[in-house]
């Protein structure tokens, strides 16, 4: 059977001192094979997860735990090659993001080959999520299930709750590794074994319960004096100097412009600190982003032709989805969890923060189908990416105006929002009504944006004539 992989997303990660709130973070583009597949945004409710699953890619079944919670889910809106549920957080205000397809090397699957029929991205979020109460559990209910079943493909995923922020990478067909991502660090990670320096005797580490072994046995450390499982488990090849190391390089230099660093440097740091606090916003620009201010900015004017298509930008044509998963903690944990989300290709989309304890979700957000439908946000989002694209400076100017309006006016009704929300009776239909409100405003700054793009480009259009031409 032929696997569907999205294998093209970029994951930033932030600990809670890091961050501006005081919240952790974990956030994820989901970029798609190809330009156009429809998401959609629900809650899956414990009476619609499933009892007993089977994976639509490979033969894998498991009959399920009978307690499940509630969980938010970003799946696509085609359920063809199943579910892929993508990133949520559930009713324990713990959040996952599943996953970032990561590279690996022939040593490590000569040893360890992959399972065909085992586990992969369209399955993970799905038979995790609702059983987690931590992120360090969801680290070892992750781990059993892929040292019990095997993986046919390599990838990573992160998990948080109030105080911890774990990043999880596969190993082989049935092996893995997880670090704790310091409080007062942050992230980088695109589409490659990222995790650096280990220490198996860490409490901060968790792995393969024979990883250690496994290294010794097959001689496959090839640095004298380290653990350094990029080194052992991973790739240096030239793709990753073209495809994924620029996305870290530029990621880094926006938190650490003193960095003195190469987008086709092999060794870039997994782990980062850096003085300045980070933001939502922040997140948003830097999944958002295409090299700005540097030559190989698609969209720039610093840059030769060549140069523009050298590197793999982080915010591309392909991007599906956005979902940037904060637990608070400077509020009642009935309102800490938000599951910030946008649809569609990032450099025209704007993220709404929608709290994550509620049993529906807003229309524009859930209702997605294959078919185009500009009421519904991915649609929108697409229409306008599509648009804009074909020229960029043109409608810039607009699009950050759109998305600084349309956040700020959330960020608004969230203050309100936070401030009310101990005064309601029934505090997740209150937040179904909230979530509803940001939909709207944002679904019409969008529509304005989409009327003001038109103004703009049809005098531009190449099919005109006027009897003073």
């Amino acid at each position: 059977m032929t696997k569907r992989i999205k294998g093209s997303c970029t994951t930033v990660l932030v600990g809670k001192k890091a961050s501006a709130d005081g919240s952790t973070i974990i956030a994820r583009n989901e970029d798609g094979a190809a330009p156009l597949e429809p998401q959609k945004f629900v809650v899956i409710n414990p009476d619609d997860q499933p009892r007993h699953y089977q994976s639509v890619l490979s033969p894998f079944q498991i009959d399920l735990p009978d307690d499940p919670m509630r969980y938010t889910s970003t799946p696509n809106a085609i359920e063809t090659n199943g579910i892929w549920a993508a990133a949520g957080i559930n009713s324990d205000n713990v959040a996952m993001t599943a996953t970032e397809t990561i590279t690996s090397n022939s040593r490590i699957l000569g040893v360890d080959p992959l399972n065909p029929d085992g586990i992969g991205e369209e399955d993970i979020t799905t038979i995790v999520l609702p059983y987690i109460h931590s992120a360090r559990d969801g680290v070892k209910r992750l781990g059993a299930l892929l040292e019990k079943y095997g993986t046919y493909e390599m990838n990573a995923m992160a998990f948080s709750d109030k105080d911890e922020v774990w990043y999880f990478e596969s190993i082989g067909g049935h092996h893995w590794a997880a670090i704790r991502i310091p409080d007062d660090a942050y992230v980088i990670a695109p589409n490659r074994l990222n995790i650096d320096d280990y220490d198996f005797k860490s409490d901060d580490t968790l792995y393969a319960k024979d990883l250690p072994d496994l290294i010794e046995k097959y001689h496959l450390n090839p640095d004298p004096d380290q653990v350094d499982l990029r080194h052992i488990f991973g790739s240096a090849t030239i793709k990753d100097t073209r495809y994924n190391n620029p996305r870290a390089w530029y990621g880094q230099l926006y938190f650490n412009p003193e960095f003195d660093t190469d987008p086709l440097d092999q060794d870039l740091p997994f782990i980062c600190q850096t003085d300045h606090k980070i933001s939502i916003e922040d997140v948003k620009f830097v999944l958002s982003s295409h090299y700005q201010n540097t030559p190989y900015d698609a969209y720039g004017s610093l840059g030769s032709k060549e140069e523009k298509k050298l590197f793999r930008p982080i915010g591309i044509n392909r991007n599906q989805e956005l979902h940037i998963l904060q637990i608070r903690n400077d509020v009642p944990k009935e309102i800490a969890a938000i599951h910030w989300l946008a649809f569609g290709p990032n450099t025209f989309n704007s993220v709404v923060p929608f709290y994550a304890n509620v049993t529906d979700t807003p229309e524009a957000y859930k209702g997605t189908t294959g078919e185009c439908d500009t009421t519904k946000a991915y649609w929108l989002t697409s229409t306008m990416a599509l648009i804009g694209d074909a020229n960029f400076s043109l409608y810039e100017d607009q699009e950050n105006i759109f998305e600084e309006t349309s956040v700020a006016a959330c960020r608004n009704i969230q203050i309100k929002t936070d401030a009310a929300a101990k005064d309601q009776s029934n505090l997740q239909q209150y937040l179904e009504g909230v979530n509803q409100q940001m939909s709207d405003l944002t679904m019409a700054n969008a529509e304005k944006l989409l009327g003001q793009m038109l103004a703009l480009g049809e005098p531009q259009m190449k099919l005109q004539y006027t009897l003073h031409d």
